[in-house]
């Protein structure tokens, strides 16, 4: 039996994956969970052998959900599903030690599939996005995708520093490290394009 909890924000999607996967005698839904906090204490809670994920949900995002667990150690392994077609996510999923990254576009019987090949110590990823996500390396450390992603959502470089305990200087330096990795003129293309390519 693969045992399985469910990360998905949106309600509707969530029920219909579960009931998707209960109609398989080989798969047992054990929980779901509404956002990234609330799956973290289920995985702890359920033991589960795979936690299926979506990647952007309030608290923590499916990428970080995998990042803790990769580094908590835990025997679990974990199945993306997302609505982005975005290779920068898909290498920042593989290098979070991801097994199975799928789009929601893709047809019902590929998800249960995958979980057994995953189970089994297998990947899953959607091949068109596979090839793509080694075509174009993302040029941004964390640090700075930490101060865009912050920037790109209206935060001043005083509140970033004071977010991130950093000074005022620090943070110009990261923001303009990153406009100028991503051949922008400002902050804002910057964090379009990084967001557009699946890095931030």
């Amino acid at each position: 039996m693969i045992r399985v909890l469910l990360a998905e924000d949106q309600a509707m999607v969530r029920g219909a994956l579960t009931a998707l996967l209960n109609l398989e005698s080989d798969i047992e839904v054990l929980g779901s969970a509404c956002d990234g906090e609330a799956a973290w204490r289920e995985l702890q809670r359920l033991k589960p052998d795979v936690l299926v994920t979506d990647i952007e949900m309030p608290g923590l995002t499916g990428l970080e959900l995998a990042q803790r667990i990769q580094r908590h150690e835990l025997p679990i392994k974990v199945i993306i599903v997302t609505t982005f077609a975005r290779p920068g996510f898909l290498r920042r999923a593989l290098d979070a030690g991801v097994s199975g990254y799928l789009l929601k576009d893709a047809p019902a019987e590929n998800l249960a599939e995958a979980l057994r090949t995953v189970h089994r110590g297998g990947r899953a990823i959607d091949p068109q996005l596979a090839l793509e996500a080694w075509s174009e390396a993302d040029p941004l450390n964390d640090r700075e995708r930490q101060v865009l992603r912050l920037a790109g959502e209206g935060h001043s470089a005083g509140d970033i520093a004071t977010q991130l305990n950093l000074s005022h200087g620090t943070v110009r330096n990261y923001l303009s490290e990153a406009i100028g990795k991503l051949g922008v003129a400002n902050r804002i293309e910057a964090y379009r394009l990084a967001r557009q390519k699946g890095w931030l």
